[in-house]
Formats: structure tokens, sequence, C-alpha cells
């Protein structure tokens, strides 16, 4: 097969992508390339080999595509729905360590880095970025380690809901490495490492509720 074969055979499968799917995808790659502001509903379209027509019964605004653009990048912070029980600190540790593992992993993700590089550029002309990031994006993944935190307060396994330490203990600095362009992704090992430290260290901090020594 030569490259034009290629390039027609790709161009195909574009075509046939669900008219949702096509745009999403092309109105995420405009946004990375040129900002939320510049980036216009027209070009959106023309990239999704779509009409303005199909672009609005689909979505309302590009406010509404961008904010559908994190939902779809927000799925995967969710907790399982089958995690199990926590019935003892054990079972709390995997828990942690197993969310823990899921966000540094999806958060790291060079798209994802994008989205937050993409919401810092554009806080002053297009704010709705970092609106739309941190209540369809952000909220996810808060969301999901509060009910872990409720779940095992509830059980006495920990004396407080402190979920917002856990995630300051899981990546320190590394979120500003990041977006600063000063260090890489961390490697699957290191970021299982991560996510058992910072699960030893906050049950270190936050032991069973009356048990002596508790910290607040």
């Amino acid at each position: 097969m030569n490259a034009k074969q290629v390039v027609k055979r790709h161009a195909e499968a574009n075509e046939e992508a669900p008219i949702r799917q096509r745009i999403l995808e092309a109105a995420f790659s405009a946004f990375m390339e040129r900002g939320f502001a510049a980036t216009s509903t027209l070009e959106i379209a023309t990239r999704a080999r779509a009409s303005k027509r199909e672009l609005y019964a689909q979505f309302g605004s590009k406010q509404e595509m961008l904010a559908a653009c994190i939902a779809e990048r927000a799925k995967r912070l969710r907790m399982p729905a089958n995690w199990p029980d926590l019935r003892d600190r054990e079972t709390l540790a995997r828990v942690m360590t197993a969310f823990g593992t899921n966000l540094l992993r999806e958060i790291s993700d060079p798209t994802v880095i994008a989205v937050f590089r993409l919401a810092i550029a554009e806080a002053v002309r297009a704010p709705e970025v970092a609106a739309a990031l941190n209540d369809v994006g952000i909220a996810a993944s808060r969301a999901a380690l509060r009910e872990i935190m409720t779940g095992a307060s509830a059980a006495g396994l920990v004396g407080g809901e402190m979920a917002e330490h856990f995630v300051g203990l899981l990546w320190g600095s590394q979120m500003v490495n990041l977006l600063l362009r000063v260090a890489d992704r961390p490697a699957p090992r290191e970021i299982a490492r991560r996510a058992e430290a910072a699960t030893a260290a906050f049950l270190r901090v936050y032991p069973a509720s009356g048990e002596a020594g508790c910290q607040t």
C-alpha cells in the first residue's frame, strides 16, 4: 500500500466515525494547537468534515464542546464501581494505593497536562477553560477520593476526611514540574512507588479513630 492509499484510507475512516466523535477530536486538537479563544467553530467544523449545522446539532456552543472534551478524559479519573468494602486498614491501604496510582497515571498523561497548560494560558482571555477543567475534570477525582475517605471515616479506619492532604502527599511538586516541562512523566514503577509511599505516610498521620496519637 502506497502513501496515497494510506492517507485515503485514514480519511475514509475519519468520515465513517460518528459525527460527535469527529467533532470532539477536531475541537480538542484545535484547542491544543490554537488556544480556545482563537479557535472558531468554523475551523472545528472544517477539521471534523462537518457542517456548522451538524456541529450545533451536537453542541450548543464552543464552551459545551470544551466541557465535553474534558469530560471524556475525566471519566478515567473515576473509581471503579466494584472497589471493596472498607472493613480494615489493609483494605483501605490497597484502595488508596490503587486510587493514587490511577490518578497519577491519568493526570500525568501528556494530553491531560496539555489541558492544564491550555487552562493556564487562557486564564485571562477564556476563563471558562479553567472553570470547565475544575468543574468537570478535577471534580471527578475529588468526588472519588471523598467517597473513599467518607467510607473510611464511617468505618472508623481514619480519624478524619483529609482528602486534600492525601493528594498533597501523592503529588508533591510533580504537577508543577510537569507543567513547566522540567520533569518527564513518571514511569509506571515510579507512579506505583509514589502511590504506595503517599498512602503509607497518610495512614501514619491519620490512624484509626480512637487510637492514641491521632493527629489533626
